[in-house]
């Protein structure tokens, strides 16, 4: 596994709060970049703009992948377009709700 894909990996450990499903599943993730000093620039939206856990969330984010090794810097890329919707979840995302709901 490289790098990157080890990034993938540790960012799947990063769940929304309040969805409770990990932020790659959901979609949220939109592009991880390492450069030749692995430095990582991660691209990734929220759900909703103006969200109140973006700090933690965002901060989750850096602390995770910053714990991956070889990884020397980490910049969070923070973008609204593409507008997050919820068909960019995946299959399991789609599943993880569903199964939180069955149980309130």
């Amino acid at each position: 596994m490289n790098t990157v894909e080890k990034l993938w990996a540790a960012l799947e450990d990063v769940v929304d709060p309040e969805v409770g499903v990990n932020i790659v599943d959901l979609g949220l993730v939109y592009d991880i970049q390492l450069d030749e000093q692995q430095d990582a620039t991660i691209t990734m939206t929220l759900t909703v703009r103006g969200c109140p856990l973006q700090d933690t969330i965002v901060g989750e984010v850096e602390r995770k992948a910053k714990s991956v090794p070889g990884v020397r810097n980490v910049h969070v890329n923070l973008v609204w377009e593409p507008a997050w919707n919820p068909t960019m979840m995946n299959e399991k995302a789609i599943e993880e709700i569903r199964r939180r709901r069955a149980l309130v």
